[in-house]
């Protein structure tokens, strides 16, 4: 079996209903805890802008959570009650699949994800970067990740980005999607981007970071009111 990564976006209206998923970032834990089969897991929140910014989106929550493979993960994401009430309460849901690729560092103090041998497989790829920024460099930190996140936001061959965390400024994390590999490289090594990850390497920005592949399995519901897989170039506003 091939362990599977899902990650799950919703969005929120009405104020009744944000102050709500904002409540179960703590009062959602106990529940996520006794899920079936259900391996690591986080209760994220986001960031507003394209990619991060300092600024927090209070419409939109994530969880993240690892099973011990697809069938599983379709299951208890359709049955539980905690998955159920947050599509409930939704104006828009979005999931995706994925299965990890290659896997560097730590969450947590652990490796949440188990790399099978699906890097070179075809069909869109994800990343995801999260980290634990040090607190005596985050106005360096905030002050570069507003380029970065411009940057990516006019990559033509991003599908997708967002970023989320779970405690606002300090631990973070980013998710993204692209078509294959190259793509995703050459916005790695693209001006802002390749600055802060050299001036991560050489000043020490953070305390704990994770680096992770995956291949893309599938994906279920919307986003935007657009397929997010969906090539830039191809959506209808870039007509």
């Amino acid at each position: 079996m091939s362990q599977v990564v899902s990650l799950s976006f919703y969005r929120f209206g009405p104020l009744a209903d944000r102050l709500w998923a904002f409540a179960m970032m703590g009062l959602a834990r106990p529940a996520m805890a006794r899920l079936p089969d259900v391996g690591f897991w986080k209760l994220c929140g986001s960031g507003t802008g394209e990619g991060f910014t300092p600024r927090p989106n209070t419409a939109v929550y994530a969880i993240l959570t690892t099973w011990p493979d697809l069938e599983t993960a379709r299951a208890r994401q359709a049955e539980a009650g905690i998955f159920r009430r947050y599509r409930a309460r939704a104006t828009e849901s979005w999931t995706v699949h994925l299965t990890p690729s290659s896997v560097r560092g730590a969450w947590s103090g652990v490796c949440p994800f188990t790399p099978t041998d699906t890097l070179h497989a075809p069909g869109p790829i994800a990343a995801l970067t999260r980290a634990t920024v040090r607190p005596g460099i985050l106005r360096r930190f905030w002050g570069r990740v507003p380029d970065i996140s411009r940057v990516i936001g006019q990559d033509p061959n991003v599908l997708f980005k967002i970023g989320i965390g779970e405690v606002p400024w300090l631990h973070q994390v980013t998710f993204s999607i692209w078509p294959d590999a190259a793509a995703m490289a050459g916005f790695a090594r693209s001006g802002p981007h390749g600055e802060a990850i050299r001036a991560v390497r050489a000043e020490g920005w953070f305390r704990e970071e994770l680096y992770a592949r995956f291949h893309v399995l599938e994906t279920a519901g919307s986003w935007g009111d657009l397929t997010p897989l969906m090539p830039m170039t191809d959506r209808p506003e870039a007509a």
